[in-house]
């Protein structure tokens, strides 16, 4: 399980600076103030890598399906009713074992036709960084709302003719990000509804009782548990989103 999830660093750390294009990789750093004490070109490409790779986890879960995965299992916790349980540590920690689960092939042919041969010194580095986007490329490709990228299209500025099948990152990106987020809320939409159907009977229940006193949230909250449990609702929820992505 290590050597896998070493590789999964591996790989997005690599996937992010193919995204940079920057040219300091494998390049000697040299800093050199000069006579007049101007930083170099190396300098500064050197704090350019460093800054992108501060981002590396941002820019990493931007090109996983992390969004999709974290906004439905949110939306679970709130249909449920539950405040803190299960805590954000959680759910995030969740989202990411099941994205690593959803992504693993794709950071394995990045591996394999992108960082290896790099490391064995049989492709170069422009060669290792379009290897190693190319397999995140095809996977927001097939994710892609075709709808929200064609909007994406269209209010780019001064992009001229793009390539719908071959966008450029910078549109495909957000386009990608949106898609899983909008996609996102239309699975949770699904699984708040049987939850919002127990708060209603409950609800409707009490009213007949006359204990409008009683909040229907502490009532209902016992029954969700209890159905959400009943259900196996963690087991079916997880398999359904990773099915979601042709896995399983």
């Amino acid at each position: 399980m290590k050597p896998l999830m070493m590789k999964g660093l591996v790989v997005a750390s690599a996937l992010v600076v193919a995204l940079a294009a920057t040219p300091a990789i494998a390049q000697t750093v040299q800093l050199d103030l000069g006579g007049e004490g101007s930083l170099s070109i190396r300098a500064v490409q050197l704090f350019v890598l460093i800054t992108i790779l501060s981002l590396a986890p941002g820019i990493a879960m931007m090109v996983t399906c992390f969004p999709f995965m974290v906004t439905v299992l949110s939306i679970l916790r709130q249909a449920i009713g539950l405040q803190q349980a299960p805590p954000n540590m959680l759910i995030v920690t969740l989202a990411l074992f099941l994205t690593y689960f959803v992504m693993e092939p794709v950071f394995t042919e990045a591996w394999q036709t992108g960082v290896l041969p790099l490391l064995e010194d049989t492709i170069d580095e422009d060669q290792a960084l379009e290897s190693i986007a190319a397999p995140f490329r095809e996977f927001m490709l097939m994710r892609v709302s075709p709808y929200t990228l064609q909007a994406m299209i269209e209010v780019a500025p001064g992009r001229g003719d793009v390539d719908v099948a071959n966008p450029p990152l910078s549109i495909l990106l957000p386009s990608f990000l949106l898609s899983e987020l909008q996609r996102g809320f239309e699975v949770g939409f699904m699984i708040f509804l049987p939850f919002l159907v127990i708060d209603i009977v409950v609800a409707s229940v009490l009213m007949s009782m006359g204990m409008m006193m009683v909040p229907p949230v502490v009532v209902s909250l016992p029954f969700k548990l209890a159905f959400f449990v009943m259900a196996d609702g963690w087991t079916l929820l997880a398999g359904a989103l990773v099915r979601g992505y042709g896995v399983g």
